[in-house]
């Protein structure tokens, strides 16, 4: 018996064209989107600085120190792991103006006895001071100094939520003394906003610290002089100057609403001056 033969039928014949149009038809859209994407202008990247990652117009490198400043003070900081991913964040202007053996960045939020023992035994230094503003701490001009005394400054880099997050989710934190800056002026951040007037970033409050603990006041310029060109170089290419959160509320500028440990801070001071005047 002979093999049937293939007729093509109208409804295959039918499919068979639909497929040749849709194939034509992708055909064509390719060609078309190469040839718009040809026509497109070439996006070029700006150059950037292989330092510290911003573009060459914006480097913030050669206001950096000539060369590392010679410090006795071992600075270790504890960071947050968040702040890699800030593009305006301080720490590295500080690691690139200090000795390397000098300064010591320690990423992490929890930081175990078990896994970090060499850190443990920094805590547990006579000679390791903890930056951390609060009652028991003591101020930093008050320490004893002399020629070959070598202080461990500790540090919290991060949000101040995430620098307290810090501080009370590590148990070895709570052994070294604290220690605290009276300063005056205001954070030369101002391209940030900062809880209140007399709070600083990791950089100044470290410059400050290092300043006291070295009896050298020209390192707060130094150590800053690349912070204040970033905060210049935001503010030419749009950015505003930020009053702190302080400031805002104080001032009637606040738009969110108002913290109830602001309002609590605020009743109890008009209780004062009430009971003052009587």
């Amino acid at each position: 018996m002979a093999a049937p033969m293939n007729v093509n039928t109208d409804d295959e014949q039918n499919t068979e064209n639909e497929d040749n149009n849709l194939c034509d038809f992708l055909f064509t859209l390719s060609d078309l989107a190469e040839e718009t994407m040809t026509q497109l202008p070439v996006v070029i990247r700006r150059d950037e600085c292989k330092a510290c990652t911003r573009p060459i117009k914006v480097c913030w490198c050669p206001y950096l120190p000539p060369k590392p400043i010679d410090i006795k003070t071992n600075l270790y900081i504890l960071q947050h792991p968040y702040e890699l991913s800030r593009c305006l964040r301080t720490a590295p202007m500080l690691v690139r103006s200090l000795p390397p053996e000098k300064c010591h960045v320690i990423q992490g939020k929890k930081f175990p006895r078990s896994r970090h023992p060499d850190l443990l035994e920094i805590m547990e230094s006579p000679k390791t001071i903890m930056l951390s503003p609060g009652p028991d701490a003591i101020d930093i001009e008050t320490l004893p100094l002399t020629d070959i005394t070598e202080y461990n400054l500790i540090l919290i880099d991060g949000t101040w939520a995430q620098a307290k997050g810090i501080y009370y989710q590590n148990p070895m934190l709570k052994i070294p003394q604290k220690v605290q800056i009276n300063y005056s002026s205001k954070s030369k951040y101002i391209i940030r906003t900062q809880p209140n007037d007399s709070s600083l970033s990791t950089l100044e409050s470290a410059a400050v610290a290092l300043s006291i603990l070295e009896n050298k006041p020209d390192i707060i310029d130094i150590l800053t002089k690349p912070l204040v060109a970033l905060c210049n170089f935001q503010l030419q290419y749009g950015a505003t100057s930020h009053q702190s959160k302080e400031y805002r509320m104080k001032n009637g500028l606040w738009t969110k609403k108002l913290p109830k440990s602001w309002l609590k801070k605020q009743e109890k001071a008009e209780n004062l001056k009430t009971n003052d005047a009587v």
